[in-house]
């Protein structure tokens, strides 16, 4: 499998408000941006929405080295969070129910597809790639401004 490397960011104006999503692939050398918006969203769904963007970009299955700002991506991922909501009916052990099921459900069906390693990385310091998903999911939000 060819290992692809994923960086991912989320940003919202407001929460709930407008929201916009960025994602940069990185596969031998070349550098594929992908980026989006939704009128009225929240921050952690624009968080899940970069991470599913960028898999669902991929044509094959890979390996991906994924990173991210988000600790609710990062955690839920990387201490299977996500499956114990899932296996619960998207109820959190605190017995409340676990928010964006929608596209939890994507992101995990996509972990089946990918083998996905997963890196936090402190948001808005010295990681440039972070910081250009940003750059991104900013100017897509600011689309909805007047």
């Amino acid at each position: 499998m060819k290992t692809v490397t994923l960086y991912t960011d989320g940003a919202c104006s407001g929460n709930p408000g407008p929201g916009g999503w960025g994602a940069i692939l990185e596969y031998a050398g070349v550098e594929k941006e992908l980026s989006g918006a939704e009128r009225s969203t929240t921050n952690n769904r624009m968080e899940l929405t970069a991470v599913i963007r960028g898999l669902e970009a991929l044509k094959e299955p890979c390996i991906v080295e994924l990173y991210s700002d988000s600790k609710y991506v990062i955690d839920a991922l990387e201490k299977g969070w996500a499956w114990g909501w899932k296996k619960r009916g998207w109820i959190k052990s605190d017995k409340k129910p676990a928010l964006n099921p929608d596209l939890w459900e994507t992101l995990l069906a996509l972990t089946q597809k990918h083998e996905v390693h997963c890196h936090w990385v402190k948001g808005h310091a010295q990681n440039p790639k972070n910081n250009r998903c940003d750059e991104m999911a900013v100017a897509q939000w600011k689309k909805f401004k007047p």
